[in-house]
């Protein structure tokens, strides 16, 4: 019975370990702006207005709510569109937290996103850190995702979406 028993578990065993999903990913990024961090937090607290510093947000629209529920639809550059909501918001600790709610893989090759952006004091005077940090799975969550769908290509799209919003912010405000 045992030899049965090797036998069976080493023939499963090869097959259970390729029928697994998707790893959780990570795109963290942060800027330093010089401007005080009420004036960076005045700059990127509505939420729904992302357009007004992330250059690849062609316009945002929303309903306004800075609280847990607001919506906003954000439309790319390529024309593109997804919808994100408020989990978490904060006028204290210069924080809000979100997550996507309608997925698009051709917007952002991701699925089950959140994420949170910060805005907090410097090491110099006069200057703040804005920090974003999300975690999310690649746009495609089978075993053998196509390569725009990809865990690389989830995390170079968040990572390239972050990095081009921070710069945008920090042009807007140090002009």
């Amino acid at each position: 019975m045992n030899r049965t028993v090797n036998i069976i578990v080493g023939l499963l065993f090869p097959l259970l370990s390729f029928a697994h999903g998707p790893t959780p990913q990570q795109a963290n990024e942060s800027i330093v702006i010089n401007a005080s961090v009420e004036n960076v937090w005045s700059a990127v607290k509505q939420f729904d207005e992302i357009s007004t510093w992330n250059p690849d947000v062609k316009n945002s629209t929303g309903d306004g709510k800075n609280e847990s529920g607001g919506i906003r639809v954000i439309t790319l550059e390529n024309a593109e569109q997804f919808t994100e909501e408020l989990d978490y918001y904060s006028d204290q600790e210069h924080k809000y937290k979100y997550r996507i709610k309608t997925e698009n893989v051709k917007a952002l090759p991701v699925s089950s996103h959140s994420s949170s952006l910060q805005v907090t004091a410097g090491d110099e005077p006069n200057t703040s850190v804005v920090s974003i940090k999300s975690r999310f799975y690649r746009g495609d969550t089978s075993n053998s995702p196509a390569e725009q769908l990809n865990d690389e290509a989830a995390v170079k799209a968040m990572t390239a979406f972050f990095k081009n919003g921070l710069t945008g912010l920090q042009k807007k405000l140090t002009k």
